[in-house]
This record gives C-alpha cells, structure tokens and sequence, in this order.
C-alpha cells in the first residue's frame, strides 16, 4: 500500500518523519514524500537543521486516491506551513471525505484543524494545541497515543517523538484494518 506523508519544504521534526516511515516501509508498504513544492525536505531535530529528505510527488499533483493512508509528522514550523496552504488542506481532507486512516503526531493535528475533520474526534497533540483542537470541535486527551474510530476511517494522534513507538504500532494496526 502506498502511504502519503505530506510535509512542509522546512521544519518537519526529522524523527517524525524517519521513524513512521521506517514502520511503514518495514510493514512491506511504500512509504511516498508528498510536499508542496518539488526538490527536497529539510528535516529539522528540534530547531537545528538535521537532513534532507527527496520530495517523490508534489501536493498539487497528488490526490488521495492515490493512496491508503496518510501520516503527518510534526514539528512547529512544519504543520503552521501546510494550514496555510490550501492545497495541503484538500489534500488531508480527501482522506478524511475516502475514509482513509490518518495519522497525526505532535503539531501535525493543526493542518487537522484547518482542514475541518476534528470535530466530534477524540485526539491528543502537543499540550499547546489543545485549545485548538477544542475550538475545533474536537475532544483532547492527553495520552501516548489516541486511537478514534477504527477499521479505515481511523486517527491515529500522539504527543511528541517519545511516544513514536506506540504511535507507529498503532497506525500500523489501523493499516492492518484498512
């Protein structure tokens, strides 16, 4: 299966982005770098540059057709890019209109929230986002990982990289029911 990981040109927290793609690609799925321009990714470790990644397709001419689920990593910089770009937005909410599994981790749960698909959502972020995740609609926990509803039509959320091990074992659970 091919899944979609959609980042900003800059600020995706590297660890996000190597450790569900690693899962993924171990699970004997494709992992695909989608990001809204061509080129390649800067990946960052908290706010030092860490490496680059290769865009393998570019938002505007993906769809979520294309594929069966979809993985937003986190970082600060990373999901406030993408909520501002409306092709990033449609593009997240294709999968949420196919009944796709998303998942989320840390910050990514903004580009969520411009995207209009928390609402009536159980989910957990960064601390910070929960306000906005409420206003949204949404109802915020503060747990390792948050599993909302199940077979494709799953969200998988976590806070932060120290909970990258449950995150990537539950989003690829999801897969298994997709």
């Amino acid at each position: 299966m091919r899944i979609a990981f959609l980042t900003a040109p800059e600020g995706v927290e590297q660890v996000e982005l190597t450790e569900p793609w690693k899962a993924v690609a171990d699970a004997g799925h494709e992992p695909v770098l989608v990001s809204t321009e061509p080129g390649r990714v800067q990946g960052f470790d908290h706010l030092d540059k860490a490496d680059t990644f290769p865009v393998d397709e570019v938002v505007g001419d993906a769809s979520a057709d294309a594929f069966g689920a979809l993985v937003l990593p986190g970082g600060v910089a990373n999901p406030d890019f993408l909520r501002t770009d409306d092709r990033a937005v449609a593009f997240v909410k294709g999968f949420f209109e196919a009944g796709l599994p998303v998942a989320a981790i840390c910050h990514a749960p903004w580009t969520l929230v411009e995207a209009d698909v928390v609402r009536g959502r159980t989910l957990t972020s960064w601390p910070s986002l929960r306000t906005d995740i409420r206003n949204a609609g949404g109802t915020w926990v503060d747990e390792q990982v948050q599993v909302c509803g199940a077979g494709p039509n799953t969200l998988v959320t976590s806070r932060r990289p120290d909970d990258l091990k449950a995150f990537c074992g539950a989003f690829l659970d999801a897969l298994g029911g997709a």
